[in-house]
């Protein structure tokens, strides 16, 4: 392994980030009173260009106005291709209360996306004298993005989180679907004339998962647009579990426990890991490097995957 250690991300539960629009203020409450990990106030695709001022002063009442509890509270800003996101920045950062947490940067192409945004929340932060730094989310949804996904990574450590969004980034890079998030009609093989599905999303989000981990961020899967398919979304969201995110999008609030439970370590994985590790204690306790549990070889490496799941666990529960 490198000298270089590699970072722990935050800790904090991310399963499920539920989204709402600014223009819908009426559902501020029953998304806090939900069961997600991150509210995602919405400034950006959900709020018609002649609904941003209002969406804007809307979520700034609700920041202070509203009992968040413990979540974390995030709000998505305008893309910096747009006139509105420097407005976004300035309002918030000078009007709102000190519970918002973080600011999810959109349609990220490149570090110096992060630089801009970062400059500016600095700079108010100093001005304003405020104590709370502000992190920041971002959103691969480009081709720009997922070249870049390295950089981006390592672009500020205000950065805690990444998320790829699913359908600004299927057309950025041309691909032919409507689809977001989930398995393709057309993207198939065929083996002993039977149709195989696979996953069009699985490469981007492998980037993503090891850019995060390189550098401490936590990696998050996006939507799933089909709200109506819970089988689909779970089984994206298993997906996504297996290749090591931490958690995904709810962009309607029956998606929300489907996340919670597919991020959430199981009881008996939970026992499991804690038994290899207790296993691998007595191995060290006698001089060996390995053992066996289950049948199978557990070694130095059990030990680390162990740790994640109980870490997560552990976490979650407190």
């Amino acid at each position: 392994m490198s000298f270089r250690i590699q970072p722990s991300p935050p800790a904090r539960p991310n399963r499920c980030q539920l989204f709402g629009p600014g223009s819908r203020p009426a559902i501020f409450e029953k998304m806090a009173a939900s069961a997600a990990d991150v509210i995602n106030l919405d400034l950006e695709d959900s709020v018609a260009p002649s609904d941003k001022d209002s969406a804007r002063a809307n979520i700034i009442a609700a920041i202070s106005d509203i009992d968040w509890g413990n979540k974390t509270l995030s709000v998505r800003i305008n893309g910096l291709d747009t006139p509105f996101w420097y407005r976004d920045v300035v309002d918030l950062m000078e009007e709102a209360g000190n519970r918002l947490d973080q600011i999810m940067i959109p349609k990220v192409g490149c570090a110096a996306d992060i630089y801009a945004v970062d400059a500016l929340v600095s700079a108010i932060e100093a001005a304003k004298g405020r104590t709370k730094k502000i992190t920041f989310e971002v959103i691969i949804e480009s081709a720009a993005g997922i070249a870049h996904v390295e950089e981006i990574a390592a672009s500020s450590p205000r950065l805690a989180a990444m998320s790829l969004g699913a359908a600004d980034f299927a057309a950025s890079m041309g691909m032919a679907t409507t689809g977001i998030g989930g398995t393709q009609e057309n993207y198939y093989m065929i083996r002993e004339g039977q149709k195989h599905w696979s996953d069009p999303w699985h490469w981007a989000q492998a980037a993503i998962v090891a850019a995060c981990r390189t550098h401490g961020v936590l990696p998050v899967d996006g939507p799933f647009g089909d709200f109506s398919d819970d089988d689909g979304f779970r089984a994206q969201a298993r997906r996504s579990a297996t290749l090591g995110m931490v958690g995904k999008w709810a962009i309607h609030p029956k998606q929300v426990a489907i996340a919670n439970d597919v991020f959430t370590p199981s009881d008996e994985a939970v026992t499991e890991a804690r038994e290899i590790l207790a296993a691998m204690e007595e191995a060290k306790a006698k001089g060996e490097g390995a053992t066996v549990y289950k049948g199978r070889l557990v070694d130095i490496a059990s030990i680390k995957q162990a740790e994640v799941i109980v870490r997560q666990s552990e976490m979650i529960a407190g």
